[in-house]
């Protein structure tokens, strides 16, 4: 079996944290030692970035099945933006196995189509991928600053985006691309209303990545989904607003 970094921390339920594309298991660490207070966190390197060897195909069913193999038996699990896609599989494919699911920036359809404006013009998803052959470095940021693109701390996140990015070293160019290529093609619309476990969908109001919109669909379309929309934030409310983040996580994981 592929080598899958895991960061275990404190005690009582085991929470599993994933991250989003582009990045690794340290992008939580503002909000680890609070939650490992209440929790024992299962910190996740996704394949292919960080400790964490790669896998192929590289797909969200392909992923889930590579987690779910290094988990704890039962677990609540919180997945910000792509990792909230690998969430919502999880939860989907493996029911028994999940008890709460939270997503953080979580569209369940990235890129818009005909009948789904609630996402990110698939050109400006293109062109990322494109860029990636030419401009390793520079797609990475942009991509950042997207991520902090509106937010009223849209500096200092982005600062703390920049300084972790590459703390675990770099990313393969294939597994960026793979990622990308989830996040231009999966729609997990049709699979959201058969999910039944207790769901909190966690968005910033000025998300510009995974519009606000996205997220109130999706706490409107799981069938116990509860909306936190956290005012002032964009793509990483855990991040820009740590505090209220935490409250929210942990209110809901322990009411």
């Amino acid at each position: 079996m592929a080598e899958l970094h895991i960061e275990i921390r404190g005690q009582g339920m085991p929470l599993v944290l994933l991250h989003g594309w582009g990045m690794h298991g340290g992008v939580w660490a503002g909000v680890a030692d609070e939650l490992a207070r209440h929790d024992q966190l299962h910190i996740v390197d996704l394949p292919g970035y960080g400790g964490s060897a790669t896998l192929a195909p590289y797909a969200l069913e392909t992923l889930a099945a590579r987690l779910i193999d290094a988990l704890p038996h039962y677990f609540n699990v919180c997945g910000w933006s792509l990792g909230g896609q690998v969430a919502l599989t999880l939860a989907k494919l493996y029911p028994a196995r999940v008890n709460r699911l939270v997503t953080v920036g979580t569209n369940p359809c990235f890129a818009t189509r005909a009948d789904w404006p609630q996402g990110i013009q698939r050109e400006v998803l293109q062109i990322f991928a494109d860029s990636l052959v030419n401009d390793y470095e520079g797609t990475l940021k942009r991509f950042l600053a997207l991520q902090a693109r509106g937010d009223e701390s849209a500096r200092a996140v982005l600062a703390r985006l920049r300084d972790l990015l590459f703390a675990r070293g770099r990313p393969d160019q294939a597994v960026l691309e793979a990622g990308l290529a989830i996040l231009l093609n999966a729609d997990l619309r049709a699979s959201v209303t058969g999910i039944p476990h207790p769901a909190l969908v966690i968005h910033g109001s000025h998300d510009a990545l995974a519009p606000l919109a996205a997220g109130e669909w999706l706490a409107q379309h799981l069938p116990d989904g509860h909306l936190c929309r956290v005012s002032g934030a964009s793509h990483a409310p855990f991040l820009s607003h740590s505090a209220g983040f935490v409250l929210a996580l942990t209110d809901f994981l322990h009411d």
